[in-house]
């Protein structure tokens, strides 16, 4: 089996160096960049399994960093986990709004590191098309293994947590999924003041249905259910 790709993009080189160490420790391919710039530039021709991005970088930040990550076709669905030195709660909220999949808080041990990377990755792993991976509902047709979309024969893709998201939904089609159950599920958190951040992207998932949207319907105080 391919080793998995891990990009770090981190500032500070001695907690640059460290990762890249336990990193490679774990049987991780790991390449490193000190900036924004040079992290995007690097990932644009080495696509990895999942990016580390530190909030506090030179040039360009973590959190644009992310956005501009989730805007390339061929890196939007490259699961994104947040280094952040500070405990605040607004740099959390914005991560996970701007796609990002998971944060951890300096210091942190390597082993919560590690655990939370390989929890990641289990995550996103895509798996070979199967019938259950296709979900077709009158022109809208959604292909869970290619994390694509096709509304009316027109190709949308999907960010690995919109895909996320709308994977639950199908499954649980018909019941209701409260917005703390798709913070746990999806995003694997549930710190208080997240839930925001389903509306957003449930808003953005919409935005992409066209006039398949209204198949979402939102349950006032609770949380989000597909029509059956």
């Amino acid at each position: 089996m391919d080793q998995r790709r891990i990009m770090v993009v981190e500032d500070h080189a001695q907690t640059r160096e460290l990762l890249l160490y336990n990193l490679q420790a774990a049987g991780y391919e790991v390449r490193t960049a000190p900036d924004g710039a040079q992290g995007l530039d690097t990932m644009h021709r080495w696509r990895p399994d999942l990016a580390l991005l530190d909030i506090m970088l030179p040039e360009m930040d973590g959190l644009e960093l992310c956005r501009r990550l989730k805007q390339v076709p061929s890196l939007r669905s490259v699961p994104v986990i947040m280094l952040t030195a500070r405990g605040d709660e607004v740099d959390r909220v914005v991560g996970l709004e701007l796609g990002a999949e998971d944060y951890i808080v300096k210091p942190f041990s390597p082993r919560e590191l590690l655990l939370r990377i390989k929890n990641t990755l289990r995550r996103s792993a895509a798996e070979p098309a199967t019938a259950d991976e296709i979900w077709r509902h009158e022109g809208l047709v959604v292909n869970f293994a290619a994390h694509e979309m096709d509304v009316d024969g027109e190709k949308r893709p999907l960010t690995a947590t919109e895909h996320r998201l709308l994977k639950e939904l199908v499954q649980a089609r018909g019941r209701v999924l409260s917005r703390d159950r798709l913070l746990d599920t999806v995003w694997n958190t549930d710190f208080e003041g997240a839930s925001r951040t389903v509306d957003t992207h449930m808003r953005r998932l919409r935005a992409k249905l066209d006039g398949y949207a209204e198949c979402i319907e939102t349950v006032r105080g609770v949380g989000y259910r597909l029509k059956a």
